[in-house]
C-alpha cells in the first residue's frame, strides 16, 4: 500500500506499519524485524491477559483491587483514582478518568498474586505464546512490552476476531466502562466525557482524534509515548498498527491521523 510509505518521512530511526483484516495482513512496510518498545500499546495486551484471567476464574472484574473502593474493572478503565505514576489516589474510585500507569502496575500485581506466578509469565502463557507473538514484557505492565511488527499484527488480529476470550468478553471490553467520566487524554487535553473501555481508549465522538477522521466512532485502541499506535475499527473490519522509536510529539498529532486517513481512503477506492 502506497500510504504506508508515509512512515519514511517521520524522522524515526526505525519504523514499521501494518494493515490487518480478520483474514490476515493486508500490507506491511518498514523495519518489520526490528524489536520496538511498544510503550502504552502494552496496556491492551495486559488487559487481554486480564480478561483471560477473568474467563479462567483467576480474578473477577468486579472484585476489589488496587486502592480502596476500586475493582479490577476500575483499574482497567483508568477509573481507580490512582495518579499517572505511583503514589496515593488523587480521587475516589469511579469519579474521574485519570490515565494511570500506576493503575496498570497495580492490576498486574493483583493478577500475579491471584495466578500465583509472575505477571510477565502469565502474560506470556495467556496471550503472547498462544498468538505466536515474539514479544517480551521487560518491566511495567503498562509500558514495557517489546516486540516486532508481526507481534503487533497478531494482537491486531486477535482484537478483530478474538480467539483467547469470548466475543462477548471483547465486546464488553470495547464498550464504555463507567460512562460519563471526564478526564485528560495524555498530550491531547481534557475531554468530557473521556470514554474508555477495559484497556483501550474509545474514539466515540472525539474531535481531532489520533486515528484520523475516517475511522468510525466505534474505533478503539491505544497509542504509546515511543511513537507507536494501534487502532481497530470494527465497523470496517480493519486495524492499523505502527511501531517507531521516535518519541511522541507534535509531529505525531499530524502524522498519525494523516496516515490513518490515507490508509482508509486507499482501501476504499
Amino acid at each position: 500500500m502506497d500510504s504506508l510509505h508515509q512512515i519514511e518521512e517521520w524522522g524515526a530511526e526505525h519504523a514499521a506499519a501494518a494493515v490487518v483484516r480478520p483474514d490476515g495482513v493486508v500490507a506491511r512496510h518498514g523495519d518489520a524485524s526490528h524489536v520496538f518498545r511498544w510503550a502504552s500499546i502494552t496496556k491492551p495486551a495486559t488487559a487481554l491477559a486480564t480478561l483471560v484471567a477473568v474467563e479462567e476464574g483467576v480474578v473477577d472484574l468486579d472484585e476489589p483491587a488496587g486502592p480502596a473502593g476500586a475493582t479490577v474493572r476500575h483499574l482497567l478503565a483508568h477509573a481507580s483514582g490512582l495518579p499517572f505514576d505511583g503514589g496515593a489516589p488523587i480521587a475516589p474510585a469511579g469519579r474521574r478518568r485519570i490515565y494511570s500507569n500506576a493503575g496498570f502496575d497495580a492490576l498486574a500485581a493483583y493478577v500475579e498474586a491471584a495466578a500465583e506466578m509472575p505477571f510477565a509469565q502469565y502474560l506470556a502463557e495467556a496471550v503472547l505464546r498462544p498468538l505466536g507473538m515474539h514479544a517480551e514484557l521487560r518491566g511495567s505492565a503498562g509500558s514495557e512490552l517489546h516486540g516486532d511488527l508481526a507481534a503487533l499484527e497478531a494482537l491486531a488480529g486477535e482484537l478483530l476476531r478474538p480467539t483467547l476470550v469470548a466475543p462477548e468478553t471483547l465486546a464488553e471490553a470495547t464498550s464504555v466502562a463507567f460512562p460519563g467520566l471526564a478526564g485528560v487524554l495524555p498530550d491531547y487535553g481534557r475531554f468530557d466525557p473521556l470514554d474508555w473501555g477495559l484497556g483501550v481508549e474509545l474514539k466515540d465522538g472525539k474531535e481531532g482524534h489520533w486515528s484520523g477522521t475516517r475511522t468510525s466512532p466505534r474505533t478503539f485502541g491505544h497509542f504509546g509515548g515511543s511513537g507507536t499506535f494501534l487502532w481497530v475499527d470494527p465497523d470496517r473490519d480493519l486495524a492499523l498498527g505502527v511501531l517507531t522509536d521516535r518519541e511522541f510529539g507534535e509531529w505525531s498529532k499530524t502524522a498519525w491521523p494523516a496516515l490513518s486517513d490515507a490508509v482508509v481512503e486507499e482501501l476504499e477506492q
